[in-house]
């Protein structure tokens, strides 16, 4: 297989990854953590370099975001999933940046 590592991807919800479907990203519908690494898996094999996952799944398959989360080749992000928010992505994307730069940064949500 040539390596393509351009395509992109969405784990989660049917209702989500739908809207997705139709600009031709990859897509899995998972709802439990076993389909979730299956997805994730699959879509690393078929050379999918950005994986966007809901974070409601993003939180049961810890193991498998480690495990990908030290391959250059390959980005794990996770979004909100159709009930918004709970903070997971974000605290990811921190940790990250912390591990970038050395140090943790507060990033300030006001406006001067």
């Amino acid at each position: 297989m040539a390596d393509k590592r351009s395509a992109v991807g969405v784990i989660g919800e049917s209702d989500i990854v739908a809207a997705f479907r139709t600009v031709g990203m990859h897509v899995a519908d998972a709802r439990t953590p076993q389909q979730a690494q299956q997805a994730v898996h699959r879509m690393v094999t078929e050379g999918v370099s950005v994986i966007y996952i809901t974070e409601g799944i993003a939180r049961t398959i810890p193991e498998t975001l480690a495990r990908y989360n030290a391959d250059p080749g390959v980005a794990i992000i996770p979004i909100p999933g159709s009930r918004g928010t709970d903070g997971f992505g974000m605290s990811r994307v921190m940790a990250n940046v912390e591990k970038a730069v050395g140090a943790y940064i507060e990033l300030n949500d006001t406006e001067e």
